[in-house]
């Protein structure tokens, strides 16, 4: 193979709200931590054991005016796209360093407005809401631990 990728799927939770900066000229960038989490069972002890992995996300322009509008910290969402490695000089003068996800495409899996209007009482009308709409419908929606009935 002579070409090389870089692409990256995450689906997490965002672990602060949205921060937006804008610049001249009407462009704008989103950025917001992600959790991860990867949950085993420890087979010397039987407990279990879950570790969080944070991911720095970049999102431009119209979709990171989205994100700010429909999430908030604690939603779960789905983001793909590409790994770029960062640096700049610190206020004390040491060259610091991060990577972040820099977004092509996302879909909004739960957000808590769904949240908060599914737990009210199946008697009392919601109001309607205007939904969270993804991006690019193309990206896969999956929740196979709530959902899977198969055997194995």
């Amino acid at each position: 193979m002579s070409g090389t990728l870089n692409k990256v799927m995450l689906i997490g939770h965002l672990g602060d709200e949205v921060k937006m900066h804008y610049f001249e000229g009407g462009n704008c960038i989103g950025r917001f931590p992600l959790a991860t989490n990867e949950t085993y069972t420890n087979r010397q002890t039987g407990e279990r054991v879950t570790n969080t992995d944070w991911h720095n996300i970049v999102v431009r322009n119209k979709a990171a005016e989205i994100c700010e509008k429909y999430l908030s910290k604690g939603d779960k969402v789905y983001v793909e796209g590409r790994l770029k490695n960062r640096q700049w000089q610190g206020e004390d003068g040491n060259t610091r360093y991060t990577t972040e996800v820099h977004v092509q495409d996302f879909t909004f899996l739960t957000t808590k407005k769904e949240s908060m209007a599914n737990a009210q009482p199946s008697g009392r009308p919601t109001d309607h809401q205007e939904p969270s709409k993804p991006v690019s419908p193309s990206a896969p929606v999956e929740d196979t631990e709530e959902d899977d009935d198969l055997p194995f």
